[in-house]
């Protein structure tokens, strides 16, 4: 497998933005640690986050095929999540964890190890942007508030384009606002689904930050660790 790209002719690197660069899994544990303290309930958020963290990626699996919407999204992960470890809440109880998560959650801003460090590396060489399932609002707080705004020229959203990963209008529409050929781009995620597939098809390079260790491939270059994007994109 490929380790280097001919660097030569890459100008623009895209990033996902969750579980790439800001640590969904952290601060969702965090955001949930808040709520259950409040509401006083006594089971293990370590036991329940290995049960939703499964769950959650399942349903937004099936809300990037259009199988769900945003709502049902919000809602299914947490009653099936509740149904698995035994506990009996109702709907009215799971709306009110649902919204408390959601404005919970973007009180927490823990990135990635390594992603500042590599993220300053790159931008002394190459034009950054984000490319995001998520929604326009959420994700541009997620990226002022952790710091990241200072290495990003775009953030694509597929809220705003209507079209989400690895739909090639998104990455097109991408691609458009940078002003940049497939061929000049890098796209660097976490989902094969969504990351590399979506933008291998598109004619751009990828780099699969495996961080949920899906199966692996040669299909281009796999990382597990942020900070060895480095050898890839520099000699």
């Amino acid at each position: 497998m490929e380790k280097k790209f001919n660097q030569n002719n890459i100008s623009d690197v895209f990033f996902d933005l969750d579980h790439t660069l800001w640590d969904f899994e952290k601060n969702s544990a965090l955001a949930f640690k808040s709520i259950f303290k409040n509401k006083g309930y006594k089971f293990s958020i370590h036991n329940f986050l290995k049960i939703y963290n499964p769950i959650n990626h399942y349903y937004w699996k099936l809300y990037r095929e259009n199988i769900i919407n945003h709502k049902e999204l919000r809602i299914r992960r947490l009653k099936s999540s509740f149904d698995m470890i035994g506990i009996k809440i109702n709907i009215k109880e799971i709306n009110e964890i649902s919204e408390f998560y959601a404005e919970k959650l973007l009180n927490y801003n823990h990135l990635i190890p390594g992603a500042i460090e590599l993220l300053k590396f790159l931008k002394k060489k190459y034009s950054l942007s984000i490319i995001t399932n998520g929604f326009k609002k959420n994700q541009n707080i997620k990226v002022e508030n952790s710091g990241l705004n200072q290495f990003f020229e775009n953030i694509i959203t597929s809220e705003e384009v209507g079209f989400k990963k690895p739909d090639p209008i998104i990455f097109k529409k991408a691609l458009e606002k940078s002003i940049v050929m497939p061929v000049n781009s890098v796209m660097i995620g976490d989902s094969f689904e969504a990351d590399i597939t979506g933008a291998l098809n598109f004619g751009m390079k990828a780099i699969h930050f495996n961080s949920h260790n899906e199966k692996k491939h040669n299909l281009c270059p796999i990382v597990y660790e942020l900070i060895e994007i480095k050898e890839i994109l520099f000699d």
